[in-house]
């Protein structure tokens, strides 16, 4: 008896293995790296803008309220306080301390630092002689200030 090979290759040896090599997953992980470089910075601007529209809201708010005790007592504070009590909110802090006269108050409100809002700080005055003063009091280091209205953007851009 012969023995009668066959003609065909052995499976084994043409099996080409498919995958990624370890150049092609390094290139992935540069382009990744670089993207989340450029992405991160961006991103994390626009969480810190979206806070700080909480903070005006909340010291226009804030106004309003104060304007409604006016219209009841014709002072805005209350014995040493203000007439209303300062908002509360995740991201910021706010005090509110009465002026010099009956119809005098400002209000501060400054950024948790443990909430990504450190340096940030705002404030609105409404005095008899000035009018309403919003102010920006303070920004973190890479942000422009304006000191006559709230800075809510990283190039100085206020509302």
């Amino acid at each position: 008896m012969s023995c009668l090979r066959s003609k065909r290759p052995h499976p084994a040896r043409n099996v080409r293995t498919r995958g990624f090599t370890l150049i092609e997953l390094l290139i992935a992980m540069v382009v990744l790296a670089i993207l989340a470089t450029i992405a991160y910075p961006t991103y994390t601007e626009f969480v810190q803008r979206s806070k700080i529209t909480e903070a005006t809201s909340a010291l226009n708010d804030h106004r309003v309220r104060m304007e409604q005790f006016f219209q009841d007592n014709r002072r805005y504070n209350n014995g040493g306080a203000c007439g209303v009590p300062a908002p509360a909110a995740q991201n910021f802090t706010f005090v509110c301390a009465p002026g010099g006269g009956p119809q005098d108050y400002t209000i501060t409100a400054t950024g948790v630092a443990a909430r990504g809002m450190n340096g940030f700080g705002y404030s609105l005055a409404v005095s008899q002689a000035a009018g309403v003063v919003r102010s920006t009091t303070g920004v973190p280091t890479g942000w422009t200030a304006a000191a006559d209205c709230w800075t809510v953007r990283k190039s100085g851009y206020c509302s």
